[in-house]
């Protein structure tokens, strides 16, 4: 990734140091330690979802097949996608009986494999009215079976394969037996069906268990849940391509009332069936939400007190045991209308992914790339919203090893939040698009895109309407600075509520349906102070600091 040098006047307006009595009384000093990592995470720490709401009429999973969304996919590997959600367990699989030489074979190349211009113009409109149809059933709370075929899984798997993800699929637990045990008869279908076409996978079971209940009058302890996921375990050690595949559960809400109960009784009977706990949290209900709610520390920091909640939980019972955020986004109940979906969404989706490595966490699950509800990151027309170009540059510049940062003074407690990481170390650039691994060359023949060994990436938020400055340390002050810089395309509380987002001044967009921007930093010189705009996001490298934790 190059940079550019951006005009002077444009620097010092966006990032450098003033002198006005406003700006004074705005600022914070950086301490940092670069001498080791606190802690690191998944290298596919960013992943993301794929609603099975999109699979209510199977049609419309074809849209995954369009060059467009696979260009925006592969920009985000490597990272898991989760196939799951509320309607996953009244999903059930029904084999065609297709020939085991149709569908999309693993040797199938990824460029026949694409949707028509036509049909996808129509599919599109087409979701439009879908997704009307699909939040009546959220609000009524009552959900229809769903019969899926070969060609979902087929698709999910292609759509994986093609952009460098690892699949985990969500099975049904809400086929019960007589006694409410876990009936595996459908899940065992679909393993063999998958088996047979040799699809690399890994599997869930069941989404919110804790709301059972409401949504289809069963209520599942957690002992028994526990059982069950160790029979799904069970199975899959008799499958020859699944036995070490990787199986991932409880998926339950965020701790409240008897939720916690619930994940304390699986982790008894199920902790050692599962290789990471995962648990969902949302911050605020979408239906009444606000703009406040954003931008408000406070509601930021509920992620913290959820999560020490769940490790503390989870630790006492299995203290090696990665726990992931296996769903979550701003707001539950398909996201906040006309915010989920804008700039300002992002403060709360950049604030978690730093939050939630510094934590412990090791995978956030973003709900959802593409789908119904308003927190996607791509949306009905099948462009990327703010919340997408967040994430590419998350990918493109942060590393897993997490660094200890704190900013001191009364601006760095209320306005700004500061997250430091190793800068990414495994990135190449194929035109435009993210390669899925790091290689001495892409296979387009461009060259290694890889930040200098010791380089650190701060990313922070300004949550103030004024500008913040920040002093910085000796060791990050006396080398250059490649800077990020993301504000809404207006300026004030009305650009927040805009669907497109400025890069170091540019409107983000892609160039054509495969062909992302350049998105290329702006290379500052040294100096002892950043300037954070108001209602900004930023990501600062500081390719000279030699880190010790990064070396």
């Amino acid at each position: 990734m190059e940079s550019t040098r951006l005009p002077l006047v444009l620097v010092l307006a966006l990032l450098w140091t003033q002198t006005t009595g406003d700006l004074d009384r705005n600022s914070s000093v950086l301490k940092v330690d670069l001498s080791v990592a606190i802690r690191r995470v998944d290298r596919r720490f960013l992943s993301v979802t794929i609603d099975a709401s999109l699979a209510a009429e199977e049609r419309f999973m074809s849209l995954l097949s369009s060059p467009k969304v696979r260009t925006l996919a592969k920009a985000l590997s490597p990272s898991f996608l989760r196939f799951g959600g509320t309607r996953q367990d009244f999903m059930v699989f029904t084999p065609q009986g297709v020939r085991q030489d149709s569908g999309y074979p693993a040797d199938e190349s990824c460029d026949r494999l694409q949707l028509p211009v036509w049909p996808e113009d129509q599919l599109k409109k087409d979701w439009t009215r879908q997704q009307l149809t699909l939040m009546r059933e959220d609000l009524q709370g009552k959900y229809r079976r769903v019969q899926y075929t070969e060609y979902t899984v087929d698709l999910l798997h292609s759509f994986t394969r093609c952009s460098g993800m690892d699949l985990i699929f969500g099975l049904n637990a809400l086929l019960r037996t007589a006694n409410n045990t876990w009936n595996s008869s459908n899940a065992a279908a679909l393993l063999r069906y998958c088996e047979s076409r040799r699809y690399h996978m890994s599997w869930e079971l069941g989404n919110e268990p804790n709301s059972y209940e409401k949504k289809a009058g069963i209520r599942v302890d957690g002992n028994q849940l526990g059982r069950d996921f160790t029979r799904l375990r069970a199975m899959m050690s008799r499958s020859k391509s699944y036995r070490h595949a990787g199986l991932f559960g409880p998926d339950v809400g965020q701790p409240r009332d008897h939720r916690a109960d619930l994940l304390e009784g699986f982790l008894q009977t199920g902790a050692e069936a599962v290789d990471a706990c995962t648990w969902h949290h949302y911050y605020v209900n979408g239906r009444d939400a606000s703009l406040e709610d954003f931008l408000d520390p406070e509601v930021l920091d509920t992620l913290a007190f959820k999560t020490k909640e769940v490790l503390e939980k989870v630790k006492l019972v299995s203290p090696e045991k990665p726990v992931w955020l296996g769903e979550t986004s701003s707001a539950y109940g398909g996201g906040a209308a006309g915010l989920s979906d804008t700039f300002a969404a992002g403060f709360m989706w950049l604030d978690k992914l730093g939050l939630a490595a510094r934590l412990g966490l090791d995978v956030v699950m973003r709900q959802v790339f593409i789908g119904s509800g308003s927190y996607h990151l791509v949306d009905e027309n099948l462009d990327p919203l703010p919340d997408y170009w967040l994430s590419v540059l998350y990918k493109r510049l942060v590393g897993p090893e997490v660094l200890q940062v704190e900013a001191a003074g009364e601006a760095g407690r209320r306005r700004v939040r500061l997250y430091l990481h190793c800068s990414s170390r495994e990135r190449c650039s194929c035109f435009g698009i993210t390669c899925s691994l790091c290689r001495p060359s892409c296979s387009d023949g461009s060259s290694l895109y890889r930040y200098p060994s010791g380089a650190v990436t701060l990313f922070s938020m300004n949550l103030s309407h004024r500008p913040v400055r920040v002093s910085l340390p000796a060791r990050l002050s006396s080398g250059s600075v490649e800077a990020f810089v993301l504000q809404a395309d207006r300026p004030g509380e009305e650009g927040l509520y805009s669907r497109c987002v400025r890069m170091n001044g540019d409107v983000m967009k892609m160039k054509d349906d495969e062909t992302l921007p350049d998105m290329k930093g702006a290379r500052l010189p040294p100096s002892e102070q950043l300037q954070l705009p108001a209602f900004s996001l930023n990501f600062f490298i500081f390719t000279g600091a030699g880190a010790p934790a990064c070396l």
